[in-house]
């Protein structure tokens, strides 16, 4: 997953959305899913130390200048409507740290998330909009973030909408992306 973010750092992910009940009618060929997209971004920062297996020296710690793991990452997903009207003042709603520490000695890394509190959470009584994300799309962001990062799995079927092919287009050829190849290849279903 590494040497992917760090060749494509920046990317876009959809978050279906359940069609209104107030809605007007389905009309022909149309989908009942609306979507609403993110816009996720790849940070790099420096590699952990290896932790000691000398337990003599606990005040013993190594140099990250040497170290063998890879180094920690930041993804932020901010929507796509928040970044395109503040870009970088655009506040993120969801925020992933891979910790990687554990990496060369246990083949572990460590993932937290960080979903944004919403400004009416200062109020004690904030309720279900205590967040600007719920729980159910932060998951969903981070398997889209799996789907398209991890290229050992693919769609079957579709070539151009294989999670890999639509991540290389965005970047590589960007005058042949389309949305409706991410939408195909964003399906977690079989």
């Amino acid at each position: 997953m590494e040497g992917v973010s760090q060749q494509y750092p920046a990317f876009v992910v959809p978050l279906p959305r359940p069609r209104p009940a107030n809605a007007e009618p389905i009309k022909e060929g149309e989908s009942d899913t609306a979507y609403e997209f993110y816009f996720m971004q790849w940070s790099f920062h420096e590699k952990p130390p290896v932790p000691k297996t000398d337990l003599n020296n606990p005040f013993d710690i190594s140099s990250s200048a040497s170290s063998t793991n890879p180094p920690l990452a930041t993804v932020l997903f901010t929507p796509l409507q928040e970044y395109k009207s503040r870009q970088t003042f655009a506040t993120p709603y969801l925020i992933t740290t891979f910790y990687t520490d554990l990496a060369t000695t246990h083949g572990t890394v460590l993932m937290r998330g960080e979903i944004t509190p919403s400004a009416a959470s200062a109020n004690a009584d904030a309720g279900p909009d205590r967040y600007l994300l719920s729980q159910e799309d932060a998951q969903m962001l981070v398997m889209m973030l799996q789907r398209f990062y991890l290229w050992n799995v693919e769609a079957k079927g579709d070539v151009e909408a294989s999670p890999s092919k639509v991540l290389q287009t965005f970047h590589e050829k960007p005058e042949d992306f389309k949305w409706e190849n991410l939408v195909k290849a964003s399906t977690l279903t079989a």
